[in-house]
């Protein structure tokens, strides 16, 4: 018995901001899965602005994709028919063969969920690598201290969100920036002291102007998603001592020539201050730390999510296509069952 299955290729590598003319559907037949095998029937999977980066043929810390090839991703999917001991029909997986419908496996880079309640699309947002990422990031890089602003750029994405409610945790006073007032309202619900609408500051000086009024007494902590005109702001509203955490830079993943860096880099000099860029897989070793704190915030009401969703497998290029043009409010995700 064969199945057929369904997955997106990239078609050509983009020049600047992708169009769905980089992206193309196909359809191949799956065999039943031999001994030692698992078929897999994906049910979601995610689209993140780090894939901008694999579109492009250069060295990084993940491998490029590949013309002609189907992308790959965080997928949560379930068991349809098991010649594997360690795996049963039902079970759900996560694995990082997102983009298709159905994959067969032999366990290898399978990781079997318990959901513990939650929903399983979480493990693709908050419970997952986003999460990990906005906890690592903030509270080991930033090491934010109660009483001390934070500053959240790209602040209603799937990082930038939880990054503010963590910090609200921790007992500091929280910013943001968001690009619609819809996004703002939302994070204000949830907490975040101030938000800036930085499409409402046409221009870089306006922009440091919002900064500095949001944040009268100075940034402590910024939790970078941006990058551009945002990071140039930040520097000038930092304090002595002042961390800048560098999570994503999404304002530049499309430029076809390089920008000229911030013109005010000397703040680093004379505030002291420490900029760290960091990839989620070094806070791997401190799932199961991150997972209890986690738990903990949810159980007590302090955690709220937001997501986006687009059906169908031949909507994925669509989703992902719309974190460029601020068309998600949380985390992007695609359906597929």
């Amino acid at each position: 018995m064969t199945i057929t299955s369904k997955e997106i290729r990239l078609a050509s590598r983009p020049g600047g901001m992708p169009t769905a003319s980089n992206f193309e559907l196909a359809e191949v037949e799956v065999p039943a899965p031999g001994d030692g095998e698992v078929l897999i029937k994906n049910t979601w999977m995610s689209v993140d602005p780090y894939m901008r980066g694999r579109m492009m043929d250069r060295k990084s810390y993940i491998p490029p994709f590949q013309v002609g090839q189907p992308l790959d991703g965080h997928a949560v999917g379930k068991v349809v028919a098991s010649n594997n001991k360690d795996f049963a029909e039902g079970d759900l997986v996560l694995s990082m063969l997102g983009w298709r419908t159905h994959f067969i496996s032999d366990g290898a880079g399978l990781q079997k969920l318990d959901t513990f309640g939650l929903p399983e699309q979480a493990f693709l947002g908050v419970a997952g690598m986003p999460g990990l990422t906005a906890w690592g990031g903030l509270l080991h890089i930033g090491q934010p201290k109660e009483g001390e602003t934070v500053f959240v750029s790209g602040a209603a994405g799937a990082v930038g969100s939880l990054v503010c409610q963590i910090a609200k945790i921790k007992g500091c006073r929280v910013v943001g920036s968001a690009g619609s007032q819809e996004k703002c309202d939302w994070l204000k619900s949830v907490g975040v002291d101030e938000v800036i609408n930085y499409k409402d500051h046409k221009d870089q000086a306006a922009l440091i102007n919002a900064f500095k009024a949001a944040a009268p007494e100075g940034i402590d902590v910024y939790f970078e998603n941006v990058g551009g005109d945002h990071l140039v702001a930040a520097l000038e509203a930092m304090n002595t001592n002042g961390r800048i955490v560098v999570c994503g830079m999404i304002s530049v993943y499309n430029d076809t020539a390089p920008k000229p860096g911030p013109w005010n880099l000397f703040h680093v000099i004379a505030k002291s201050l420490r900029i760290e860029g960091f990839v989620v897989t070094a806070f791997m070793d401190r799932t199961p730390e991150f997972v209890k704190d986690l738990g903990e915030w949810f159980a007590a009401g302090k955690i709220q999510t937001q997501e986006t969703v687009e059906n169908g497998i031949e909507n994925a290029p669509d989703a992902f296509l719309k974190l460029f043009s601020g068309g998600n409010k949380g985390k992007m995700l695609v359906k597929l069952d």
